[in-house]
This record gives C-alpha cells, structure tokens and sequence, in this order.
C-alpha cells in the first residue's frame, strides 16, 4: 500500500508541474479526481497540509503522513479533519502537528513576484488561498499595464514620495491577508486599499506589505466590514481602477446577517459606483449552489445597471492544481472579471 500511495502522490504531483515555476505553494491533491477520496493535500513550500473532508481515508492517515514524509522530506505536515461525526464540515476542526514542531507550521511562499506569510495551525486557512492565484496574477499584469511599472523592477511602484500615489487605485474587499492587494502594489498600483472586518487579518496583510518591501499607504488598511467602507467611499467619491470583491459565503456583523444568495449582486452594483471608466472588477464566490455561467450573467448586469457597456472578460473556476474543481461541496470556485 505505501508504494501505490507514494505513486498516486507523484502522479498527482507531476499534473501540478506547469506550476512549479510559478509558485511553491500549491495543491497537490484534491479528493477523488486524484484517487484520494475525501482528502486535500495543500503544498506551502516545505510544509504541508492534510485536509480530510470525509471518513473515507481517515484509517488510513499514518501511511498517508509516511508517504508524504517519504516523498518530500517535508519540515512539517499538519492533518485536519474538517467532518464532525455527524458529517457537518467543521470551520474549527481539529488539528495535529504530525510532522515537525508548532514552530515549524510557519513559513514564507512564493507566488509569482511575490512572498506570503503562512502559519498551518493558525485556523483552517493557512494565510493564501490557492485556487484564486491565477486570478492575483493577472491582477498585477492589469496593475502593470496601467502603470507601466517594469515587472522586473517593482520597487519603481513603492516610492515613498506623496505625489507617486497618483496612479492607479485598486480596491480589495473581504481581504482576508491582502495577498491580491500586494500583487497589485507590485504591479504598480498607487493604492490598494483593504477592507476586512477582522483587525488580527489586516496585520497579517500589513506583514505581507513588510515582506515584499511594500510601504503602507493613507487609506490602505480599512477595519470594518465590506459592506461598510462600500458606503463611506460612496460619500466621499472615491473611485478605483480595479476591484475585487470575494466574500464569504455567510457573515455575520453588527446583528446583520450577510448570505451571497441575497445580498451579493445588490453589492456589485454599489461596487461599480466606485469603479472608473475603463477599469476592471472581479467578482467570486466557493458557494457551492452557484452556478458559474448564471453567476457571470448576474454579475454583468449588476455592473451594466451602472456601466452599460460592460462587457464579461472572463468566467471561471479554481485554478489548474484543483482538479475536479466543482465535483465536491469542498472544492468549488465561480468567478467572473468584468471591463467596464
């Protein structure tokens, strides 16, 4: 058995190999369409993480670790088993260092030009979610084109002089830990401004800034919740060039209760208030009831109320390491970028 897990693992790996050049952080397996039934493996360099979503393979966990272990030589793999006995899936899960120390749970990614923080015991999510790097990736280009910041020399985008915050202004809701915010600061925006509700996220994004040699900026770290700072730049008539907007699924903030089924397309169309002529605006959901080509109409004309000639750039899903992305509840992304 442990020879035909060591061959699944570097089959699955070796689908993954167009990104390696990319980035260290990846996943390397997602369930079943990888012959691992109710299971993730997430790559973040040398660390490791094991999701299981199911009971399928939990008796067979410590041959799994051994086969990781085996085949990476990794610094540390943490398991989490996000089923509860009665098969609800589980936003705090329990989870085992097993290989490695706590210590070792905390590293730094690569993605592109750009470095991330991660810590593998800090809650379900490391610090970076993989299925939305295609969508940071381009975000920078977009950044880089607008601003013609040489790619290979980003720092010409970090100035410290006031008068170089004139240029392009991205805006970054829900943010999480500002990873599609660094991406377009290294792309050349003036100002990437992030709104999350949780002041703990936003120093983990300011960490983020630190890493890439990013200074902070007036405006750029918003405390609150999306849905809030949409409003204030309403006001004050403030306006972007880019915008992403990738709630989660439910919140729950100031006794008012947030669904993406009721209340996400009212907020794109306040969104595009705020987006200037000839900008873009990324919209997505891992809300697994969407389906992505309604998602993409509804997004458009939620954006076309406010910018009639909108137009859809894109429609799509997690990115290539997640194989069979939307065959599980576990595994699911609808995403569309909008050009107004």
């Amino acid at each position: 058995m442990a020879f035909d897990l060591k061959n699944k693992l570097a089959i699955a790996l070796e689908k993954r190999s167009s990104l390696f050049s990319v980035t260290d952080a990846l996943r390397i397996v997602n369930g079943s369409a990888d012959g691992f039934p109710g299971l993730t493996i997430d790559k973040f360099g040398d660390r490791y993480q094991m999701q299981f979503f199911g009971p399928e393979l939990l008796t067979s966990k410590t041959e799994i670790v051994n086969a990781v272990g085996e085949l990476f030589n990794p610094v540390c793999v943490v398991t989490k088993e996000r089923l509860s006995s009665a098969g609800r899936s589980l936003e705090n899960a329990p989870m085992d260092v097993v290989v490695g120390s706590r210590e070792d749970a905390v590293g730094v990614v690569r993605e592109g030009k750009a470095q991330f923080h991660v810590d593998l015991m800090d809650t379900i999510n490391p610090g970076l979610f993989l299925d939305m790097r295609h969508v940071r990736l381009e975000v920078e280009e977009r950044f880089r084109a607008m601003s013609g910041a040489c790619s290979s020399h980003p720092e010409t985008a970090q100035s410290s002089n006031p008068a170089a915050f004139d240029g392009p202004r991205f805006l970054n809701l829900f943010s999480y830990t500002c990873s599609f915010s660094v991406h377009a600061r290294l792309g050349g925006a003036a100002v990437a401004t992030n709104a999350d509700i949780s002041g703990k996220i936003l120093d983990k994004g300011r960490e983020n800034y630190a890493l890439n040699g990013l200074d902070l900026r007036p405006g750029e770290f918003f405390r609150g919740n999306a849905i809030e700072y949409v409003h204030w730049a309403k006001k004050k008539g403030l306006r972007f060039d880019g915008i992403v907007l990738d709630p989660p699924s439910f919140a729950r903030f100031k006794g008012f209760n947030f669904n993406v089924r009721e209340h996400l397309m009212p907020l794109v169309a306040e969104c595009a208030e705020l987006l200037n002529p000839n900008g873009f605006f990324m919209v997505s959901s891992n809300y697994s009831e969407f389906n992505l080509n309604a998602f993409a109409r509804d997004v458009l004309a939620a954006v076309s109320s406010v910018h009639p000639k909108a137009k859809t750039s894109w429609k799509k899903s997690q990115d290539v390491d997640f194989v069979g992305s939307g065959s599980t509840k576990d595994s699911c992304l609808v995403a569309t970028l909008v050009e107004v």
